[in-house]
């Protein structure tokens, strides 16, 4: 089933969330290629004197990538926000999405992300500006947000009209309040009268990390996608396998763990070619304890795993680590570990944006 955004006709309505340090362009291409129909980049600062820092053109950077090229953007003002929005167009986004989802207190200390919430004046502004940048390129934009700003504050439905009449042409709510943070149950009702309030396509986010769950949040919501972090996380594949649950009614044999080595493998060559050998060991350290998460020998292999500070080195751990595993077990568990929902320091939360 595909979804239109503006112009776009997205190949299905499975989602990648943007997560700032995790979803650069080795990620997205990985879970594009095992059945998301769409990925949103990692955010992008609307702060000009940072354009040319490294980090953000590793986060610009979409060299072979399958389009659509989607660009999340986040600030506070509207003109800087609207100048980011032209400048990311210039540069091949194809669709341009704001962030005010991000609850960490790094972003909303500065009243971006999900702060922006509170201010809904401001919020309605940025709105506009960026609909207004991108509309003479024929750029659609969306927009991710929160249920509110805290429990006594949840006005995702009267935002999501207002964001509706400015032009905004999808809208994808997080089911929690800022003040939650990633602690608790993401809710549902919310995103339910949001997809009742609006025309545009809403897209559900959170919590979701089985075919089950899919399945129950579209019927719970009525939403016309859904989008998924943290359970993409060392499983990627989840989006063919939800896919395949949602046409069959039936679920898809976990992965050989021979394809997994080779995904890996290959995961972790682009990450390098990305971000050089120095940092490339260094970041890609996150995503391999991932993979292993849950597995024999998982925990003591991460911690074999920090201790790596060559690329070569750490591929050549990885594919003995799942060569080991591969001689006992044919195929990866069935039953993936929950994700979790509380985060020890301020990066883990970021990276969940």
């Amino acid at each position: 089933m595909t979804l239109q955004i503006g112009n776009i006709a997205l190949e299905n309505r499975l989602f990648v969330a943007p997560m700032a340090g995790v979803t650069d362009r080795p990620f997205r291409t990985l879970c594009r290629q095992l059945g998301a129909g769409y990925a949103v980049s990692e955010m992008v600062t609307s702060r000009k004197e940072l354009w040319q820092s490294l980090k953000t053109s590793r986060r610009a950077d979409h060299t072979g990538e399958p389009g659509p090229i989607a660009v999340q953007i986040a600030g506070t003002d509207a003109a800087m926000m609207a100048e980011a929005a032209a400048y990311n167009i210039d540069r091949g986004a194809q669709i341009i999405d704001i962030n005010m989802g991000c609850p960490a207190k790094k972003v909303c200390n500065k009243w971006a992300g999900s702060a922006l919430m509170r201010d809904e004046p401001l919020a309605l502004e940025i709105a506009e500006a960026v609909v207004q940048a991108a509309q003479p390129h024929g750029v659609p934009v969306t927009l991710k947000m929160r249920t509110g700003w805290s429990m006594d504050h949840r006005n995702a439905v009267a935002l999501a009209r207002r964001f509706e009449a400015a032009g905004i042409q999808m809208l994808t709510v997080h089911g929690r309040t800022r003040e939650q943070g990633y602690k608790g149950q993401a809710e549902y009702d919310t995103i339910a009268a949001v997809k009742a309030a609006v025309a545009v396509p809403v897209v559900a986010n959170g919590d979701i990390d089985s075919p089950e769950k899919a399945q129950a949040v579209l019927a719970a919501t009525g939403a016309d996608a859904i989008m998924i972090g943290r359970a993409a996380q060392g499983r990627p594949w989840i989006f063919r396998e939800i896919a395949h649950f949602l046409a069959t009614g039936e679920h898809r044999a976990p992965p050989l763990v021979a394809e997994v080595r080779r995904l890996l493998l290959e995961h972790l060559k682009e990450h390098y070619a990305l971000y050089g050998d120095y940092s490339g060991v260094r970041t890609a350290r996150k995503h391999i304890g991932w993979y292993v998460r849950g597995l024999p020998g998982g925990e003591a292999f991460r911690g074999e795993m920090n201790r790596i500070e060559d690329c070569d080195a750490q591929l050549s751990a990885v594919a003995q680590f799942f060569d080991g595993l591969a001689a006992g077990q044919d195929r990866m568990p069935a039953a993936p570990l929950q994700a979790t929902n509380d985060y020890d320091d301020e990066e883990e939360a970021r990276a969940a944006c």
